[in-house]
């Protein structure tokens, strides 16, 4: 390819400059000895992650080469042990599970299905952007039964709802564009939440409370969680509303033909991964199974379809880095102690406010955003704070099960950049959002989260049964 036909996204001065500050800062913190409490490793893990996220957060490098550069940092730094704890997170079955989602969305772009679904939406909406919207609201929900992981629905309504846009002549930048795709980004996880099998967030939280069963976690977390889909689906039409000013072209017509060959493949292969998801309490199955069963079969001649040039060149490798490496750096905060030791410091206070309960709530739940903050994978923030939430529980006479819960709730709702989920990198690389709007709309969710727990989630939790004391 001429090099002039080649493009660069040049960072702006100001992107520049915070990034060489925080730099500054790092280099300078990793030279001082280590704090009371933090080894030396954790120390420098803590450091590497501080600019990782600066570096996230501001694109001044492609995401997936700053993930590139942590897993060098880790090891030239002797954070930890081996190159091979450097690449832990690319032998972590989450980051093939993310292939193969990618490639169901994929293929339900290049059947046709995903089209012939954004007409329908279209024809429903009748030309109002609101309705669109809402149903796209809706679906989150009602799809989570059928299709518990977020990242699964991310992936094949990323592709929907891109097959409408562009349908109805919607540039990227348009606001009507971002807000669909920053409900993709952040709403549509919370959905999951509310059931026990809807992914990584709730079986980890449950096994680390210990004796919450689905029925007792559903009725739980679905008041909370659907609370704070509401907020965070009315702040998003608040920021973009002259997008719903739009009026979208009426489709009276949609696709009438019957499913092709191809489509009923696609939908049958999606069928046949969603059963097995859905069933994993009887086969024990790890999600990454049948998401690699579906890549398998879409890329099997005669069954699947789709070619390996088009897999290789659709896929967006950067999701499986960025991913793979943020699983490394996650790892290394836990092994180094770096992460524990910031729980402890932001809460350390706690144990004598045991007379003052909500003021002991506020601190949990503000001491948990700069732990989420750092910590990039849900895993290992929530690994780190539950236990600590439950402890501070204990200590000051309160409910231990709502201590953990309120923590995960703070955890959960936000999204600070795209690397702390996998869903998001999947609408992320898009290129309908940028990381500052991500980080933006994580701080908004920040305040949303504290909101729903003192004014809904308490008083919830005391009338089924669960009150803070």
């Amino acid at each position: 390819m001429p090099a002039d036909t080649l493009t660069v996204k040049r960072p702006n001065t100001a992107a520049i400059i915070i990034n060489a500050g925080l730099a500054l800062v790092c280099g300078i913190f990793m030279l001082l000895p280590s704090p009371d409490g933090l080894s030396v490793e954790g120390q420098r893990v803590l450091c590497i992650a501080i600019f990782a996220i600066g570096l996230w957060c501001t694109e001044v490098l492609p995401m997936g080469v700053t993930g590139m550069l942590v897993v060098i940092a880790l090891m030239i730094f002797r954070c930890v042990p081996t190159f091979r704890e450097a690449l832990f997170g690319f032998s972590q079955p989450v980051a093939y599970f993310l292939i193969g989602v990618l490639t169901i969305g994929l293929a339900v772009q290049k059947s046709g299905l995903a089209e012939r679904i954004a007409r329908r939406f279209l024809k429903r909406s009748r030309g109002r952007p609101s309705t669109l919207y809402l149903q796209l609201l809706t679906s989150f929900p009602l799809l989570t039964v059928v299709l518990p992981s977020a990242t699964t629905r991310s992936g094949i309504l990323i592709h929907v709802y891109e097959q409408a846009l562009e349908l109805s002549g919607v540039p990227k930048s348009s606001q009507l564009s971002k807000a669909i795709m920053m409900a993709l980004n952040s709403i549509n996880r919370l959905s999951s939440t509310m059931l026990l099998t809807g992914g990584i967030t709730p079986v980890v939280s449950a096994a680390l409370v210990g004796g919450v069963g689905w029925t007792r976690w559903f009725i739980l977390m679905s008041v909370p969680y659907l609370a704070l889909m509401i907020i965070g689906a009315v702040a998003i039409y608040m920021l973009h509303r002259k997008g719903f000013d739009e009026t979208l072209p009426i489709l009276e017509e949609t696709d009438s033909r019957p499913l092709s060959g191809i489509e009923k493949r696609t939908a049958l292969i999606t069928l046949g991964a969603s059963i097995l998801w859905l069933t994993d309490a009887l086969h024990h199955m790890h999600p990454a199974l049948p998401a690699l069963f579906a890549w398998i079969c879409f890329l099997a001649p005669g069954i699947g379809v789709l070619n390996w040039k088009t897999f290789e060149k659709n896929i967006g490798w950067s999701n499986f880095f960025v991913l793979a490496t943020s699983l490394s750096l996650a790892n290394a905060m836990i092994k180094s102690g770096a992460g524990e030791w910031i729980a402890r410091i932001v809460v350390g206070a706690v144990p004598a406010m045991g007379d003052r309960p909500m003021l002991v709530v506020g601190i949990l739940l503000v001491s948990s955003t700069p732990v989420r903050l750092l910590i990039p994978n849900i895993s290992g923030f929530l690994a780190i704070s539950i236990p600590i939430g439950m402890s501070i529980g204990q200590l000051t006479g309160l409910n231990p099960v709502l201590c953990g819960l309120l923590v995960m709730i703070a955890g959960d709702a936000v999204l600070y950049y795209p690397a702390q989920s996998v869903s998001s990198l999947v609408v992320y690389e898009r290129g309908y959002l940028s990381a500052p709007e991500i980080f933006r709309f994580g701080l908004l969710m920040t305040a949303a989260a504290f909101v729903v727990v003192f004014v809904i989630a308490l008083p919830y939790w005391t009338l089924v049964g669960e009150p803070l004391r």
